[in-house]
């Protein structure tokens, strides 16, 4: 079964779940992290307007070192420019309200679950008239990854754990259609150990009854209809769009930009960026490792060439990325029992 939500890949890396549970049960980490999922092509044009002099760029801190085709945020700032970490996209939007004379610029990254605040951050601009704000946005749903998951070649994946925090804005309505369409078992679950663990008892039951439905296991934070007012506010300032998710490939209606009432804001648009050549790194499997064909430690390159401190994919560095949480949690070892072996990565949109 596959959890697709960094936050409880780390908590069963961490508290050894997936250790415990019989040899029978493996759990897969899926495309569970925004930031390792985040377009090179997406990161090498944030470097490039975080590199112009009237620019102040604005990133959460765990963007700072995923790698670029041959630099990162870090090495912008250490290069003089005006790099600053923030704890809300509200933050970056009182840096523009300050710096009337310098274009600010906010890197918005993440799933279901941050992009109503980012929405809100734009909106927020347009009513004050903020014109110096903009926002890069690199928004993905969970919803398409999880079929574009069930449609790739190799797929073996029989369930899922769905990411109790998307649920909370978003509601359950997208999830019982792939459960019918791809007959899984999808239980929204938590992300306490007890949490997981009452997901995989409901989602091993399903199976062992032969059933393919979904489960509300995280009632207290989950509602059939999600957050109707965070949905509203996602509705209008954004609109569905097809993404490209790195190692992964592009795929269809995965990911949300501004929509064209709020088009001013869209640093894409405000910044041309052009001549853009991206190049991975040869040695980093990260798109397996997303696809959940792989399991970290199976990478030659991991905790030797590719380390927090010198990462050759974001799944190294992110706070959510399976690599990051084997590396930290000292799962340094060869091949996880039970794991498949090795097989080549594919697009899976």
């Amino acid at each position: 079964m596959m959890e697709v939500c960094g936050g409880q890949t780390h908590s069963i890396i961490r508290h050894g779940i997936d250790q415990l549970l019989p040899e029978t049960i493996e759990l897969v980490h899926g495309p569970g992290c925004p930031v390792c999922v985040t377009p090179l092509e997406t990161i090498d044009r944030a470097l490039e307007i975080a590199s112009r002099p009237d620019v102040v760029f604005c990133s959460f801190g765990d963007m700072l070192r995923v790698p670029g085709t041959d630099r990162d945020l870090f090495r912008v700032r250490g290069a003089g420019g005006d790099v600053r970490v923030v704890y809300s996209p509200l933050d970056a939007l009182e840096i523009a309200r300050h710096n009337p004379d310098r274009e600010v610029v906010f890197f918005g990254v993440g799933f279901e679950t941050t992009a109503p605040a980012n929405a809100m951050t734009v909106h927020e601009a347009r009513r004050r008239g903020v014109r110096n704000f903009s926002m890069l946005v690199s928004h993905v749903r969970v919803p398409p990854a999880i079929e574009a998951v069930m449609r790739a070649p190799h797929c073996r994946i029989q369930a899922f754990l769905a990411a109790g925090h998307v649920c909370s804005v978003m509601g359950t309505a997208e999830y019982p259609g792939l459960a019918d369409r791809f007959e899984v078992p999808i239980v929204v679950t938590g992300f306490e150990p007890l949490d997981i663990l009452e997901g995989v008892r409901r989602t091993v039951r399903q199976l062992e009854r032969g059933e393919h439905r979904v489960e509300n296991a995280y009632p207290r934070a989950v509602r059939t209809s999600g957050n109707p007012a965070a949905r509203r506010m996602l509705e209008e300032v954004f609109e569905v769009t097809d993404r490209a998710w790195r190692g992964i490939g592009v795929i269809p209606d995965s990911g949300w930009r501004l929509s064209e009432a709020f088009r001013e804001y869209d640093a894409e648009h405000r910044f041309a960026v052009t001549g853009i050549t991206t190049r991975e790194s040869d040695e980093c499997r990260s798109g397996e490792v997303l696809q959940g064909l792989i399991k970290p430690n199976e990478c030659a390159a991991f905790g030797t060439r590719c380390t927090p401190r010198n990462p050759l994919g974001a799944t190294m560095v992110s706070s959510e990325g399976a690599c990051a949480a084997y590396h930290l949690y000292r799962r340094l070892g060869g091949p996880v029992p039970g794991s498949a072996p090795a097989k080549e990565a594919s697009p899976v949109g």
